[in-house]
């Protein structure tokens, strides 16, 4: 069951930043799922499905760094704790009609604290590794529509991103 906080919990009482004392919280499992897309040239996207970018497999590399992202989280996101990870995983998914590859990323843990940045953090490497191994052809990419898609774990339960329409299907 999905419980909303209001409540900002990263000031202190003089409304200065903190990272969140979780000493007290309970260690469960957690699971955090991201997605976000990067749009391009019909060309660019045939040269990353056929091997043909200079600087290698693209996808295959973009994995990786999106993986790196994950661990790399609680150094580049200031209030983000340094948590220990238990698995993570990048899937693409191709649209060639559009020309566009959304990146799912999955976080899981168990602990005091949640994946949620951390999978944000890995589409967010992902695409942007993307974009790096793909600039010299096509400056035109756009990274969207990066977002949490569901969460799972800790004292707020479970969210999911547009439940509603989860439920129809």
């Amino acid at each position: 069951m999905e419980k909303e906080n209001t409540e900002l919990t990263h000031f202190n009482e003089a409304g200065r930043g903190r990272m969140v004392d979780v000493s007290e919280k309970d260690s469960t499992e957690r699971v955090a799922i991201a997605r976000g897309s990067i749009s391009m040239e019909p060309e660019t996207l045939r040269r990353i499905m056929e091997g043909q970018m200079k600087k290698g497999d693209v996808l295959g590399v973009a994995q990786i760094a999106g993986i790196m992202g994950v661990k790399q989280t609680s150094t580049l996101i200031p209030m983000c704790h340094n948590i220990f990870i238990s698995g993570s995983d990048i899937a693409f998914e191709i649209d060639e009609a559009n020309a566009k590859i959304t990146i799912e990323a999955t976080v899981k843990n168990t602990g005091k604290t949640g994946v949620e940045m951390e999978a944000l953090t890995a589409v967010s490497v992902t695409a942007l590794t993307i974009y790096d191994m793909c600039k010299a052809i096509d400056r035109e990419m756009v990274i969207s529509e990066i977002c949490l898609m569901k969460k799972s774990g800790g004292k707020s339960g479970i969210f999911i991103r547009n439940k509603k329409l989860e439920e129809q299907k």
